[in-house]
């Protein structure tokens, strides 16, 4: 899908809009700091079998912490399978995402745990990964945990390299801001908007730390149309990589 100048202008706005947003998640940062030298992140070498195991920490709504798992399963002509799963909460999860190449999403999820199909690839990561990179996409997707469809957007800015401590280990690492702006606007409220914290180190071939924040506004007049309504409060950390044979 080609890139306007509007949809340029509709992404910056979305960011401001979202700038308090980021101002909140730059909270709990005792596990950060410089990197000794610039991080670049080159398109992962991936192997089956690797498999990333995170805690997720629910910060709202007395939800129960989560221990989510990805691991490749398949590595073929048509790209990467591998197998997404969440245990821990009311519900457990498991789903597939599949990736064309490293850093392409063909079938994943962007908020957590929903399972969505892009008419055209999602670009998560754009390697190689350094500081002042950005890229800003829309893509029309299906949403088959929900059954709704519509166009999506997902902007995100390289930001800088920092070292992050995880009960993984220390990793220098890529940080990078990501605003995206969901499909489910109804009669009643408007579209979800996610602001995440993605911290991506090449030691592990993946993401070591996530921050995630959402919100979505009701339709109303008055105060209750301006304050935005909770969605998503998480913080994820690496426990365990293991790589494939």
């Amino acid at each position: 899908m080609k890139i306007t100048f509007a949809g340029r202008r509709r992404a910056l706005r979305q960011a401001a809009a979202l700038a308090p947003l980021l101002a909140g998640c730059a909270g709990g940062h005792d596990a950060l700091s410089a990197a000794g030298t610039e991080v670049v992140a080159e398109a992962p070498a991936y192997r089956v079998g690797d498999r990333w195991t995170y805690r997720v920490d629910q910060q709202f709504r007395a939800a129960a912490d989560t221990t989510d798992e990805l691991r490749i399963v398949s590595i073929g002509p048509e790209g990467i399978v591998a197998r997404a799963t969440s245990r821990g909460g009311p519900v457990d999860f498991e789903r597939t995402e599949r990736w064309p190449a490293p850093g392409l999403v063909l079938q994943g999820a962007m908020m957590d745990v929903e399972s969505r199909r892009f008419a055209q690839p999602l670009q998560r990561f754009r390697f190689p990964l350094r500081a002042g990179e950005r890229w800003n996409q829309w893509v029309d997707q299906v949403n088959e945990t929900s059954g709704t469809r519509g166009p999506v957007n997902r902007y995100v800015a390289v930001q800088r390299s920092e070292r992050v401590a995880t009960p993984a280990g220390t990793f220098d690492a890529v940080r990078m801001s990501v605003i995206m702006r969901l499909d489910d606007e109804t009669p009643f409220r408007y579209a979800t908007e996610l602001s995440h914290l993605v911290w991506y180190a090449p030691a592990v071939r993946g993401v070591v730390r996530e921050e995630r924040r959402g919100e979505y506004r009701e339709k109303g007049s008055g105060r209750d149309g301006l304050a935005y309504v909770p969605a998503q409060r998480e913080i994820v950390e690496l426990l365990a990589f293991a790589p494939g044979p």
